[in-house]
């Protein structure tokens, strides 16, 4: 071979070769999109649903099956225990509590005439005896006949207002119907539903974030009163009492949503959920990729908070992208840069004991919402996480106004991660 020919063939190769670092280097660059991490108050929170309920209230059941002769308007009106509120049709107990009246009144004078002649022989005394049996047996089937009748008559069960009235005069009532709720309007409580796998985070005195789509967009609260000692092994759930101000615009018999804080933090470091893979989150330093150690705290659907060496301002990519060895050149894309929570001051608290992270199911993951609906009772409580996203004097209207927007974001990342499974198919 000629050394002309090796020279060409050297020659080649080399622009091939510098053609490929070209390439590579300055064409086939990936192009990245960045978040920042910012300072921001974080929370995580129990979701569950429940009802409006006064706070002490009771049901007012006939015990007998019979018409309704009588049914007061008082709706809404105060009254006391043992106040007529109703009567049932009592005309056939009356009838047979006459019987038994005249039969008693017989029965009393034969005991009259025996008592004059029980000391002339042992019959007479025997016969005493017998009648005075009968007379005390007559008066205590008057006095049962008697508690049937007032058993008819419905009433207040104790003092209060007549919350709500069904049923009709001249309709047929029963045990399984109620007829009126009775009881003080005040203070009222959310009877909610939460999932069992949750319940030992919650205790006495938590906040909780309700949400009702009477009042849409308004910072409805409640804190933990009460929890039931005894879950339902059906529904899987245990019931938790919040109790509401004074004040609140709720209305008893109402349905909510509610997320009780169990956990936060006035301020921390947090970053778009999908930047963090796995222990770490990728930057950008002149261009090449850096790997970034960080710990998981509090997760929510769209933001987490990491702890590590990242500040605040500092630009992670997002989403992240693990395929991308450390080193790597890459572009970051400035028109597409992801939206991070705006900066909030931290509020001077003292300094949070960091735990573990928790992990949540994304697909089970609700916060406070709009437009849900439960499909089961094995979905009626889960974690959700909620993280502020926007900046307020009143740190709880903060942590409100992220939970309500927590479950579009959460929405989106599903429909992303279901277009990636059918696109793969």
């Amino acid at each position: 071979m000629s050394v002309l020919r090796i020279l060409g063939i050297a020659a080649l190769a080399a622009a091939a070769g510098g053609g490929y670092y070209v390439y590579t280097n300055y064409y086939n660059v990936p192009t990245v999109t960045t978040g920042v991490a910012t300072l921001a108050p974080v929370s995580e929170a129990i979701y569950g649903t429940g009802t409006v309920e006064p706070a002490r209230w009771a049901k007012v059941v006939p015990l007998q099956r019979r018409r309704l002769v009588d049914l007061c308007t008082c709706e809404g009106k105060t009254v006391k225990a043992g106040q007529v509120l109703g009567r049932q049709d009592d005309a056939e107990e009356r009838n047979a509590l006459n019987e038994l009246q005249i039969s008693s009144e017989q029965a009393q004078r034969d005991l009259d005439r025996a008592e004059k002649d029980r000391t002339k022989n042992d019959a007479t005394q025997k016969e005493y005896e017998q009648r005075w049996t009968q007379v005390q047996e007559y008066k205590s089937r008057i006095a049962a006949q008697q508690t049937r009748i007032d058993q008819l008559v419905l009433r207040a069960p104790l003092d209060g207002m007549v919350l709500r009235r069904d049923g009709e005069v001249g309709e047929i009532a029963g045990p399984t119907d109620v007829l009126f709720w009775v009881g003080p309007p005040l203070p009222m409580q959310v009877v909610a539903e939460v999932n069992e796998e949750e319940i030992n985070r919650i205790a006495v005195g938590q906040k909780a974030f309700l949400r009702s789509e009477a009042f849409p967009g308004q910072a409805l609260r409640a804190s933990v009163s009460q929890i039931t000692p005894k879950g339902d092994p059906t529904r899987k759930t245990f019931r938790v009492y919040l109790l509401l101000p004074n004040d609140t615009p709720l209305r008893i018999g109402m349905s909510v949503e509610a997320n009780i804080i169990f956990r936060e933090k006035p301020s921390a470091i947090v970053v778009p959920a999908e930047a963090v893979s796995g222990d770490f989150v990728q930057t950008v330093d002149n261009g090449r990729l850096e790997r970034v150690p960080v710990r998981v705290g509090i997760r929510g659907s769209r933001n987490v908070e990491v702890i590590g060496n990242v500040s605040r301002g500092m630009a992670v990519l997002s989403p992240a992208r693990p395929d991308l060895a450390p080193g790597t050149r890459v572009r970051v894309d400035t028109s597409n840069q992801v939206n991070t929570p705006q900066e909030t001051e931290p509020a001077t608290a003292p300094d949070p004991v960091q735990g573990n992270p928790i992990q949540s199911n994304p697909i089970q993951s609700n916060p406070i919402l709009s437009n849900q609906i439960q499909s089961s009772p094995a979905q009626v409580s889960t974690t959700a996480p909620a993280l502020a996203a926007a900046p307020s004097a009143n740190q709880d209207d903060a942590r409100i106004s992220s939970a309500l927007s927590a479950h579009i974001d959460s929405v989106v990342n599903d429909a992303r991660r279901n277009v990636g499974k059918f696109a793969n198919r």
